[in-house]
């Protein structure tokens, strides 16, 4: 399995960062100043590495909500349990939630076959010229008929 597609659509890296966020929320959430009008480095490096992880924990919120909703082998109600139990349980509704999920469904499939047809067009490819470069390949005797119609398939 190629890590690239996960990489772009942002699911290992939620992967990730669910994982180390939960960690450091927890510290955060121990950490109390009993000093009133005096800040160090230490504390506005503190602070700004719990408001990164709180802003990560939002973040992941949205991403699960919006894969809840997109996704179509859930039903309505499967749906609904999940939306409960991420707003009942955040965190831990959110990490249930990425260890449950299937890697790859149909729909992540299908997405990712739209997306590369994209970037294809952006590149330039054309059908056309790939069924030609085929004919070519046939012609010399480099692949066979069954192999060129089952490439002709592909290229369309």
């Amino acid at each position: 399995m190629h890590l690239s597609p996960l990489i772009r659509s942002g699911k290992l890296h939620l992967r990730l960062a669910g994982l180390v966020g939960v960690l450091l929320l927890v510290l955060a959430g121990c950490y109390s100043n009993n000093t009133i009008g005096t800040a160090t480095f230490g504390d506005v490096l503190w602070t700004m590495i719990a408001f990164f992880f709180w802003f990560m924990l939002i973040w992941m919120f949205i991403m699960v909500f919006a894969d809840i909703f997109r996704r179509n082998d859930l039903s309505g109600g499967w749906k609904a349990i999940w939306i409960l139990a991420i707003f009942i349980l955040p965190l831990l509704g959110i990490l249930i939630y990425l260890i449950t999920r299937p890697k790859m469904t149909e729909q992540d499939k299908q997405m990712m076959a739209e997306i590369e047809q994209q970037q294809r067009r952006a590149a330039g490819y054309s059908p056309a010229d790939e069924i030609a470069k085929l004919d070519q390949l046939k012609a010399s005797g480099a692949i066979t008929d069954a192999e060129y119609q089952q490439l002709k398939a592909k290229a369309m």
